[in-house]
């Protein structure tokens, strides 16, 4: 089977508000960083490209086209678009390259969240006929799945306050993060609940921004002379939509997706995990297995921001940072869709 190497990333700062920027705006600088990374002039210079983002942020019906203005008009390109995180975009390049139908990709993902109620906006990725019509918001569905473990002895409001402290003084050596400090897991049990029990900090923020990232064949990343890590392994997994239906205090799909992409083969040094909410991270830290020698959310995680259709794509691009900087040798990325961790997809990322 044929490595694939992730040999750039990049990535844009997440802000609460891009104001009259556009997502061409906002992609724009982070292609052009990119490029210069890799040493290329554009586009056209890699066999692939792939996108993910989301119309329902826009409100328009392959409102994505015009994210694609961003990589030029002409020539003509190969490029794919899916309505999911940019993780799963990365996912599609990965099988392009294998098929042999690419040597390189670009991937990247963008969001522009802020004009809408974000938390409402992703109720349409419920079931259609019963859930969807409520109009039931993403946090109110995290509150009912933290209430659940809480009830049943799972966790503490303690535990999910020390997920959050943890991830704002992580996110103190990370540039892009929106929300960052040196702050105790009593300065956030201290707040009031906003849908009990979750408190504001216990909930991602609303950002906007892009991220992109170049993979390659192992050949071609070694010609175009960088430092490179390995994708040893690549695997996503979905559980039901209806919520009655399975256990919301486990993640089955990651474990599965875990297991998928050979997630035991080695050590686990770091592991980026999209968790939106701060006991979805003890939910899939434990799902995972992951112990006291795995470094989590090193970055913040999306506690500390969350370009959405971007983050997913932005896990992978932390642990392959850390990778090539030598602050690990094998990591994790996990990424999610879906109302309380419904759809997951786990990322092995390897010093080559």
């Amino acid at each position: 089977m044929t490595d694939i190497a992730i040999v750039a990333y990049q990535q844009s700062d997440c802000v609460s508000d891009a104001g009259a920027a556009n997502e061409v705006e906002m992609i724009m600088p982070v292609l052009r960083r990119i490029y210069d990374q890799v040493g290329i002039t554009n586009a056209q210079d890699v066999d692939f490209v792939c996108s993910g983002s989301c119309d329902y942020l826009q409100g328009a019906a392959f409102a994505f086209v015009l994210g694609v203005d961003a990589l030029g008009a002409v020539p003509p390109i190969k490029e794919s678009h899916v309505e999911m995180d940019a993780a799963w975009a990365l996912y599609e390049s990965i099988l392009k390259i294998r098929m042999g139908h690419a040597e390189s990709a670009l991937v990247y993902g963008f969001g522009k969240s802020s004009p809408g109620e974000l938390p409402i906006v992703l109720s349409q990725q419920l079931d259609p006929y019963y859930l969807a019509p409520q109009w039931v918001d993403t946090v109110s569905l995290a509150a009912l799945q933290a209430r659940i473990m809480l009830d049943q002895g799972l966790i503490t409001e303690r535990d999910m306050a020390e997920v959050v402290s943890r991830s704002r003084r992580n996110a103190l050596h990370n540039p892009h993060a929106q929300l960052k400090g040196d702050i105790s897991a009593e300065d956030v049990l201290a707040e009031e609940t906003m849908v009990s029990p979750l408190r504001r900090a216990d909930c991602c923020p609303v950002s906007d921004g892009a991220s992109a990232m170049v993979i390659a064949t192992v050949e071609k990343a070694k010609a175009w002379g960088l430092p490179y890590a390995i994708i040893s392994g690549i695997d996503h997994r979905i559980e039901t939509h209806n919520l009655g239906m399975r256990d919301l205090t486990d993640s089955v799909s990651t474990r599965k997706a875990a297991e998928g992409a050979g997630m035991s083969g080695g050590r686990v040094d770091v592991a980026e995990l999209y968790a939106p909410f701060s006991h979805q991270e003890i939910i899939l830290s434990r799902a995972l297995g992951l112990g006291d020698e795995t470094q989590v959310n090193p970055s913040g995680g999306v506690l500390a921001g969350n370009l959405m259709m971007a983050s997913g794509l932005s896990r992978v691009g932390e642990v392959f940072n850390r990778i090539v900087a030598g602050e690990a040798e094998r990591g994790i990325a996990h990424a999610t869709s879906g109302p309380c961790l419904q759809h997951n997809l786990v990322t092995v990322v390897e010093k080559a």
